[in-house]
């Protein structure tokens, strides 16, 4: 099945109907950053994964591992890559933390980064800090200077003392697409820098691809929270297809395949490929919902292109819309250096009562959410233009009464 853009703008919106469980018609839910609504088929998906464990009780593990297969296959077509590994995890954090600790830390004590990742890394790297990693930061904001920040850093002094760098290709706090990902990966890969890639805000929304940003060697990260519709559990790591780390922190299945060949005392044995960086017994009703709702983007034809061409009139009609009220920009206001085409997922506006207006925006049957003095509206593919509208009227509504 396939739809055309304009049958997902009408009302009622043509996709709408197979999201009838999360109410999307009833509800104006922009909260497509962070948690969109789940297709009906996540649903059927996890009573599979029920029925297989009360059917097969230990057995059920050989269809849970298909079905982790067929998850990792859809990021590696998200990602546009078949040059590298892919290990899934319950959350970003739990695969960040296995990478860190395979890092050359002792001899290379320095990390850098940005003031805009999201706050599971920020606040693992702070920690990091603390005990003696030199952490650098810099700034997010303009975005287009976010690269050249970076790599003046790794060209300096102490840049032949850094083990990686981290940076996301769209960041949490301002929605905007981070240009120049090649340039930062041929950097890294002449001077033997790992790079690691947060991909979260990107993946599903925007089309991406490893290939044209020369990322063969890098590590992406990213999960099916958001843009993948896939819920909970479903976080991923893409690794190098000759990565050859051994991770500090490592869970028993990196050496699944390995339990019944002969080791020595005390030797560690990793798996290869993504085994390299797996964990432990996990919970698999994730995966069986993730593998459908990936089937089910596949079924109907809803390509990170398609949703991109979706995504960016529904951010440019919230923008008319919000530009039309003429609203009071102390009050209330928005980016208006930034185009369009640098906008990822959500649209950002500024006011210092952001939590409040968004408070009260969910008492109209609105659903948005904030950080600090950022209100964000995310669109998704089920929202109407129709919706859009009258979210934007009800914004309105709620600043007048402010």
């Amino acid at each position: 099945m396939s739809f055309k853009p304009e049958e997902l703008y009408q009302s009622p919106n043509k996709l709408a109907s197979y999201y009838s469980k999360f109410r999307v018609k009833d509800r104006m839910l922009f909260t497509g950053h962070s948690h969109q609504a789940w297709p009906d088929c996540g649903f059927e998906a996890q009573q599979e994964a029920w029925n297989d464990a009360a059917d097969l009780v230990d057995d059920k593990w050989g269809k849970a591992f298909e079905k982790a297969e067929e998850v990792k296959q859809g990021y590696s077509r998200l990602l546009n890559d078949n040059s590298g590994n892919i290990t899934i995890a319950p959350n970003t954090h739990d695969l960040i933390i296995k990478l860190f600790s395979a890092l050359p830390l002792k001899d290379k004590p320095r990390i850098v980064t940005t003031d805009g990742e999201f706050h599971s890394i920020r606040r693992q790297l702070d920690r990091l800090n603390k005990e003696g990693i030199e952490v650098v930061k810099v700034s997010s904001n303009p975005v287009d200077q976010v690269v050249d920040k970076i790599i003046d850093s790794l060209k300096s002094p102490k840049g032949e003392k850094t083990a990686a760098v981290y940076v996301s290709s769209v960041f949490f706090n301002s929605g905007l697409i981070l240009p120049g990902l090649k340039e930062v990966a041929d950097f890294c890969n002449k001077n033997e820098i790992v790079l690691v890639i947060d991909s979260y805000h990107h993946l599903n929304v925007i089309p991406f691809s490893v290939e044209e940003n020369n990322l063969q060697n890098a590590f992406i990260t990213g999960g099916g929270y958001k843009y993948c519709q896939l819920g909970e559990g479903n976080a991923f790591l893409r690794s190098p297809v000759n990565c050859d780390l051994q991770p500090v922190i490592t869970g028993w299945y990196s050496e699944f395949t390995a339990l019944s060949s002969k080791k020595k005392t005390g030797e560690v044995l990793y798996g290869q490929k993504g085994d390299i960086f797996a964990g432990a017994t996990y919970d698999p009703t994730s995966n069986y919902r993730a593998a459908r709702v990936f089937q089910f983007f596949n079924e109907m034809n809803l390509t990170p292109e398609f949703l991109r061409e979706v995504s960016q009139h529904q951010i440019g009609l919230m923008i008319d819309e919000f530009d039309k009220l003429d609203l009071d920009p102390k009050i209330i206001t928005r980016n208006k250096s930034t185009s369009l085409e640098n906008i990822a997922g959500f649209l950002v506006l500024y006011s210092e009562s952001a939590g409040k207006i968004s408070e009260k925006l969910k008492e109209k049957n609105v659903w948005t959410d904030y950080r600090g003095n950022v209100l964000r509206f995310g669109p998704a593919p089920y929202i109407s233009d129709e919706q859009i509208k009258e979210a934007i009227k009800v914004l309105r509504n709620v600043i007048q009464s402010l």
